[in-house]
């Protein structure tokens, strides 16, 4: 083996200061942020669009016609 001593855990090759490790903390965090929000907000969208198809089956499985919102032109100001 050497004969050095061994080197601290702050100055050993490919660590980072403790320093250095805080300073991305915040966008990191923030970045989390965005993508748990993005998870949320797909996942809310897709129950709601699983709801409405399944008001069309029943309504259609009732033998009714009329089941989808009827198309309206839009309003003129």
């Amino acid at each position: 083996m050497s004969d050095r001593p061994p080197l601290p855990p702050a100055e050993r090759p490919g660590a980072t200061a403790p320093a250095e490790a805080g300073e991305n903390r915040g966008l990191t965090n923030l970045v989390l942020l965005i993508g748990f929000l993005v998870l949320v907000g797909g996942g809310i969208w897709l129950v709601d669009a699983m709801l409405d198809a399944r008001r069309a089956d029943e309504c259609m499985a009732s033998g009714r016609r009329n089941c989808s919102e009827p198309i309206r032109p839009p309003q003129l100001r």
